[in-house]
């Protein structure tokens, strides 16, 4: 058994299982593979099991980072960020019968771009029940962080048109520069609707260290056009976040802080149904 403020982990992504009266908790530990927790009150915790780990000759030898685990049509799809040498970053699919895994790859490769640097892939099923993957493409490629979403098959397993990108960094308010006054990071996108808004969580360093911000589709669609909200949601050196619903069904933000190696924990706040666009405040960040 291990509490919440003991377990070090970094982008949490929560599956709840409410027929088992289960929490799953994914995300990156600095292996090579990806590890799955389980509990029934979200601060204490079994594990790790292992949820994936690499065969011999498995194209990716790093940065194994940001698994997060979808339910959809009876199985369960994880999309994780890796890399090799010489090779760009990207986010694989994988798939398996249950959360535990283990899961096996599923599409051949990233499906994101093959040359371009990417990271932190989530899934977003449209209004449509069309699939789609949004995505960072990094700023180590292009120095401005892009926000792209590319379609997917219905299968899951490859790209399914060319894609698209939806905003830079740059371009939320709340967003400072690295120090080296060009560079602006996209990280940890996350889609959800509150009422008949789309909305989408993401997050980049702002004045007070790494951050959480809100933008919002003007059309209701991933195609946008997408605006930001003027203060993050979060911005006392922690991110990364998602939503999921507890075993009562209620609403629950988690997100890593701080976001200081090797002192990361999982943060787990209430959230009010009509999403705020004021900052949360969390008295353990």
């Amino acid at each position: 058994m291990i509490w919440r403020r003991q377990l070090r982990i970094r982008d949490p992504y929560v599956l709840t299982d409410v027929r088992e009266g289960l929490y799953y908790l994914y995300g990156t530990n600095h292996s090579k593979g990806f590890d799955v927790y389980t509990s029934r009150d979200l601060e204490h915790w079994e594990g790790p099991f292992p949820a994936f780990r690499p065969d011999a000759g498995f194209w990716a030898d790093r940065d194994y980072w940001a698994p997060e685990v979808h339910e959809y049509r009876g199985r369960y799809y994880m999309l994780a960020t890796l890399k090799a040498e010489g090779v760009c970053r990207g986010t694989q699919i994988f798939a398996a019968d249950r959360p535990l895994g283990p899961f096996r790859p599923w599409s051949d490769g990233p499906v994101t771009p093959r040359d371009w640097e990417c990271l932190d892939g989530t899934l977003y099923i449209d209004e449509a029940n069309k699939p789609w993957m949004v995505f960072c493409h990094e700023w180590l490629q292009v120095h401005d962080g892009e926000m792209c979403a590319v379609p997917l098959t219905d299968s899951l397993d490859a790209p399914a048109g060319e894609p698209l990108m939806l905003f830079k960094a740059s371009e939320a308010p709340w967003v400072a520069p690295r120090k080296t006054g060009i560079d602006y990071i996209t990280d940890g996108p996350w889609l959800f609707r509150s009422g008949q808004q789309l909305l989408m969580m993401w997050s980049s360093f702002g004045r007070n260290g790494y951050a959480i911000g809100i933008a919002r589709s003007a059309s209701g669609s991933v195609r946008g056009p997408w605006s930001h909200d003027e203060r993050p949601l979060f911005d006392k050196d922690g991110g990364h976040g998602m939503l999921f619903r507890d075993l009562r069904g209620e609403r629950m933000l988690t997100f890593h802080a701080p976001n200081k190696s090797p002192e990361e924990r999982a943060m787990f706040i209430p959230m009010q149904e009509a999403f705020p666009d004021t900052p949360v405040e969390t008295s353990e960040a």
